[in-house]
């Protein structure tokens, strides 16, 4: 009979091996080969003891990769929806830098001058807030006062 807790965590460190992985993003990639949740849950309890496995690891790597195109807002619905806690996100949002010149290195990017009419305004207001940026960053850089 083959051991699976031994599979499932051969599988888990390939995985691994390529990139970080929240918890609930590897439990999902896992679920198939796994006999039972107990089983799957033992298998992440022991990766996470061993520090092979860390949301907050995670979050940071994803922030520092992604902060460069998006706002706060948008890394944290991110990190969320890759079952992230809310800690974690806390301790990991710093890493991307201050948001202001993060949305005027996007902003500059895409535009490169500011608008003169109020429609081309609420276009470029419209971009910067799917992004993800703040109102404050936003109205920051509409101002010309960021970087």
């Amino acid at each position: 009979m083959p051991d699976y807790s031994q599979a499932l965590r051969v599988a888990a460190l390939r995985l691994l091996t390529r990139r970080d992985h929240s918890r609930a993003e590897l439990r999902t990639k896992l679920a198939a080969g796994a006999e039972s949740d107990e089983q799957l849950d033992s298998v992440l309890d022991v990766l996470q003891a061993e520090c092979l496995l860390s949301d907050r690891r995670y979050a940071r790597a994803r922030v520092v990769a992604r902060a460069g195109r998006f706002g706060d807002a948008r890394l944290k619905q991110e990190l969320r929806q890759h079952g992230v806690g809310d800690d974690d996100i806390a301790a990991a949002l710093p890493e991307g830098g201050d948001e202001v010149l993060r949305c005027r290195a996007v902003w500059e990017r895409k535009f490169r001058e500011l608008p003169q009419e109020l429609e081309e305004r609420a276009r470029q207001m419209r971009f910067l807030q799917y992004r993800g940026f703040s109102g404050e960053a936003i109205r920051s850089v509409m101002r010309g006062n960021a970087g």
